[in-house]
């Protein structure tokens, strides 16, 4: 069978005007109130462009169809392409070559849908029986004998009998109650419509419990198949934040036939509302289920509701432990598809090999190419332990830039050699090991695509970054790399591609690429309408779109999302067992604790202690995180005597700060530098706190909490941890080695010479 293409057509019979249009398009009906039992199937058919109506929104639903129309219908959905196209010639005597239909007509009897009467005719305006219906359906669709047992009284001597009971057999048409077909009996308009959208549904569900997805795909309209392509975002409709399904949701889902959607914190209120919000998406999806993704790295990018909190990866890069690694993810994994999510945008694979990088630092595994490899692969083999899809990022390389590309565009100007030894490692090694989605980066990596275009920003020449380049997703990362699987586009809400490019272009341009997913279209429904037409036009080829869905629908079938319980309550149930479990807890402590790193220290060991009759200052650049390490350092020394007090530091409060720490026997000196460039921090406020501390001869701590490149900026520090991430599991295990209740164990997973 041809895929499906949709067309627009205006012909007129009589006073009958039939027009076919894309699924956004649709015609929308107002005469159905007397066919309720149909109007599913009509608008159905009308949303793939095979049915249409009189104009002004009429159907005629009680209207007998004809045996023109009837063929016309069939030819539109399934030869629409050579309606554009070719020569017609039909035999029949009674169909002139003016007839409205005459082109439609030639080419069912050209590809054997229907055939003439015995004296050459065709009666194009006798109307259609229950009997020709059958016939029709069963030739057009191939249908074998089903396995339903059939008690028809009136057809067994009838000419028809055999595809009668072959759509019988099968569920697709049903008798009276008195136990009759009634062959001979005309078909209204509603009727044709219900049996074609019947078969329809029925070829689809044959060929998903097959697996047989280039069947699905030539049953699915170039609208569905660009549809799975796209995963919007969903934050906000009406400007409210979308936390249940909408009407805004439902519109995408069904105009635009989205394949997938990327829930973030403002989609989040608690568990039990992600998974009735998960649970109801999938329901209003179809046939055909959503990848509902998230960012759950852990650490510092995080959106388990209640969840368990994990360190992060560079907090795994210090414990250097590939086990660890793996639990990690698959505890994830098993968070995640609890709440009903099955791609996690996880591990980054990015190489923090820069300083300087204002996004990734304690995202990543660290700077070395080896460590982010095997941890990575360790990630990866827990999630997907789990039954959850790593989508691994940023390819082929976030980690030495200096811009992040939310805000503009990075060029990676290194040489092929060092791209293959360092950025490309950690991606060629998840290949290898069976990575199935991979993200790109909004990154210019010159040394495999050197093109430039004009900036649509300020007329500037830029460099093609990645996620547009057909030489480093389809030459570099499919034929050199030999990766097989999805390849998802970061955000197009991001500066790199959204001030440079106009996303009209940039999207077509990205399927053209490689990508087979993208991302956080600015605009989804302008998204979409540009690659169906591209496709239309053929400046997208169909089978690139046959390739991308495939590989779409083969994933989603291969990690159950076609098998999915509907069962809410049971999903509701599970979360209990499941979602910051005290097995789940275990680890983080774990990784927490034996991430802790020594920056630097009097004896080479050991931080400076608190004494638990220590007059403790904690300083912090925020009055929240000196809340929080206040409250810890309570809890964990579990002494009444105890009571630190805070104080904020930053530009113009060194002063107060300094004066605050001045009767303190012990400082907590808390630093985050994180989401900017590390040269360009604030570094002269807290070396002057070091330079007072130090001149005092005052115990402290130096804690990072972020990127853990402190002693690169700040000189003669005597005492500092790293912990690599200011949320709780993070400070907690850096408290317990300063009260000695734990030891460091640790190493720095990054360069700072």
């Amino acid at each position: 069978m041809k895929m499906k293409v949709m067309t627009i057509l205006g012909v007129v019979l009589g006073s009958m005007l039939i027009s076919a249009g894309s699924a956004a398009a649709a015609e929308r009906f107002t005469d159905l109130q007397s066919v309720k039992w149909a109007s599913d199937s009509i608008n159905y058919m009308a949303e793939r462009g095979t049915v249409a109506g009189y104009g002004k929104g009429k159907f005629a639903p009680e209207k007998q169809v004809t045996r023109a129309q009837a063929v016309t219908f069939l030819v539109r959905e399934l030869y629409p392409e050579q309606l554009q196209s070719g020569a017609a010639s039909a035999s029949y005597t009674d169909v002139a070559t003016t007839h409205p239909f005459y082109r439609e007509i030639s080419i069912a009897e050209k590809k054997g849908l229907t055939g003439g009467f015995p004296d050459g005719t065709f009666h194009p305006e006798m109307a259609m029986s229950r009997a020709e219906t059958a016939a029709f359906l069963t030739r057009a669709y191939s249908l074998a004998a089903g396995k339903q047992s059939v008690s028809l009284r009136d057809v067994n001597q009838h000419w028809a009998a055999a595809p009668i009971l072959v759509m019988s057999s099968n569920g697709l048409i049903g008798g009276y109650t008195d136990g009759t077909y009634r062959p001979d009996r005309s078909v209204t308009r509603a009727e044709f419509s219900v049996f074609l959208a019947r078969v329809i549904r029925f070829e689809r569900e044959t060929a998903i419990q097959a697996k047989d997805w280039d069947k699905l795909i030539s049953y699915m309209t170039v609208s569905e198949q660009i549809g799975q392509m796209l995963m919007p975002d969903i934050r906000q409709w009406n400007g409210q934040v979308t936390t249940t399904v909408n009407e805004g949701l439902k519109r995408s889902i069904h105009d635009q036939e989205v394949g997938g959607l990327i829930l973030f914190d403002k989609n989040i209120v608690d568990a039990r509302q992600v998974v009735k919000l998960t649970h109801d998406l999938q329901n209003e999806a179809g046939d055909i289920p959503l990848f509902l993704g998230i960012d759950q790295e852990g650490g510092v990018i995080k959106r388990i509701p209640g969840g368990t909190n994990l360190p992060g990866q560079m907090a795994l890069g210090a414990t250097g432990d590939a086990a660890l690694a793996e639990a990690a993810g698959k505890l994830t994994g098993e968070e995640l598809k609890t709440l009903g999510l099955q791609v996690n945008f996880a591990p980054v694979l990015d190489v923090n090999s820069n300083p300087d990088n204002p996004i990734i630092g304690i995202r990543s595994f660290g700077s070395d190419a080896d460590l982010v490899s095997r941890l990575g692969l360790a990630t990866i083999k827990g999630l997907r332990q789990s039954g959850v899809i790593a989508a691994v990022k940023h390819f082929p390389g976030h980690g030495d830039t200096t811009v992040d590309s939310h805000l503009g565009m990075p060029v990676l100007t290194h040489s092929r050699n060092r791209l293959d030894e360092v950025e490309l490692k950690p991606f060629w090694a998840a290949i290898e090991g069976g990575v199935e989605m991979v993200m790109t980066a909004h990154i210019a990596f010159p040394a495999v695509d050197n093109e430039h275009v004009t900036s649509l920003k300020d007329g500037s020449r830029v460099p093609i970054p990645a996620t547009l380049s057909k030489k480093v997703l389809t030459g570099l990362l499919r034929e050199e790399l030999g990766y097989q699987g999805v390849i998802i586009s970061d955000a197009f809400t991001m500066n790199a591609i959204a001030e440079h490019f106009g996303e009209n272009q940039a999207v077509e341009r990205a399927v053209n690429a490689g990508v087979d997913i993208i991302l956080m279209p600015q605009d989804p429904v302008a998204t979409h309408q540009t690659l169906v037409q591209a496709v239309k036009r053929g400046t997208i080829p169909s089978e690139t779109i046959h390739k991308s869905v495939k590989r779409i629908l083969e994933l989603k079938s291969k990690y159950g999302l076609f098998d999915q319980e509907n069962n809410l309550a049971q999903k509701l149930t599970a979360l209990t067992n499941v979602i910051s479990s005290e097995k789940h807890r275990a680890v983080e402590r774990e990784i927490a604790e034996r991430s802790v790193t020594l920056l630097a220290s009097r004896d080479g060991a050991h931080p400076d202690f608190i004494q638990l009759d220590d007059r403790v200052v904690i300083a912090a650049a925020d009055q929240e995180q000196a809340e929080q390490l206040q409250r810890q350092l309570t809890s964990v020394a579990s002494n009444p005597s105890l009571k630190p007090e805070i104080t904020v530091i930053g530009q113009g409060k060194t002063s107060d700060a300094l004066q605050a720490m001045e009767q303190a026997d012990y400082v907590i000196l808390a630093s985050y530098q994180f989401r900017n460039v590390a040269s360009q921090f604030g570094w002269a406020e807290i070396q002057t706190i070091i330079d007072t501390l130090n001149k005092r001869n005052k115990r402290y701590a130096l804690l990072s909490l972020g990127n853990p490149y402190e002693t690169i900026y700040v000189q003669n520090v005597r005492s500092g941890l790293a912990v690599y991430g200011k949320q709780e599991p993070n400070t907690n295990a850096g408290i317990k080695v300063l009260l000695g209740q734990s030891e460091v164990g640790g190493v720095l997973p990054v360069t700072t010479k």
